[in-house]
């Protein structure tokens, strides 16, 4: 589903991410891990279309999208959720959760993706005509990703969704992005400082240390290297 091949990324003299490859299956949940500064925004920040690699390639389902805008892959199925997830505090529940479709042009299909996502995410329907900044932090994830959901993607990325919430609410919305995987079958690349919780639900993971890969494993695997936890994940 998602092939990234020797990326190069860099913020004037800083190279954010260097020679990274990796690769997610299709249906498939693959987490990025590391440390604060590591790489792992600025890799989903690529491969989403925010900024624009120094070199190397990023092909989603057998395409080359390298320097695709944010909006050309949101139409081709690739849809990212930043960090803190980016809700528009001025509109209500009911309108940030529409402008995910908003270039949809089938209505029913719209509407039907709306009453699929306040099924998916009760407390959203009970504030459905709120304004998005009366929201705490957990529904506000729960908001983003729930927008992201409307376009109807084939593989989610998905930058740090349990940043600030609660033990209780990361877990909910990772059991949601669980099920969303076998419901669906969409693939989902996680970044999350949280790595025992990622991995809880990952089915492979990559780490990243200072913009490269310096481990790849099965999710199982990594949970169970001591070593690789103590110099990397942080538990």
């Amino acid at each position: 589903m998602l092939e990234v091949e020797e990326l190069v990324t860099s913020y004037g003299a800083v190279r954010a991410l260097d020679a990274v490859s990796l690769s997610t299956k299709d249906g498939s949940i693959t987490a990025v891990l590391g440390a604060n500064g590591a790489g792992k925004t600025t890799l989903l920040r690529t491969v989403g279309g925010l900024v624009a690699p120094d070199s190397g390639r990023v092909r989603f389902d057998g395409t080359d999208v390298t320097g695709w805008p944010a909006d050309r892959l949101t139409r081709s199925g690739l849809v990212h959720v930043p960090e803190s997830g980016g809700v528009i505090t001025e509109l209500t529940v009911e309108e940030n959760l529409r402008l995910g479709a908003l270039w949809r042009r089938d209505r029913a299909d719209r509407a039907a993706a709306l009453r699929e996502v306040l099924e998916l995410f009760p407390p959203l329907a009970e504030r459905q005509g709120k304004l998005a900044a009366t929201l705490s932090g957990g529904e506000r994830q729960m908001l983003a990703i729930g927008r992201a959901l409307m376009s109807r993607p084939r593989l989610l990325l998905l930058d740090e969704p349990s940043l600030g919430l609660a033990p209780l609410v990361t877990l909910r919305i990772l059991q949601v992005i669980e099920d969303l995987r076998a419901a669906t079958g969409l693939t989902v690349l996680l970044v999350e400082q949280n790595a025992r919780s990622a991995l809880s639900v990952a089915d492979h993971g990559f780490v990243l240390s200072l913009g490269r890969v310096v481990a790849t494993d099965r999710a199982e695997d990594l949970l169970a290297d001591d070593q690789l936890r103590h110099a990397y994940l942080g538990f």
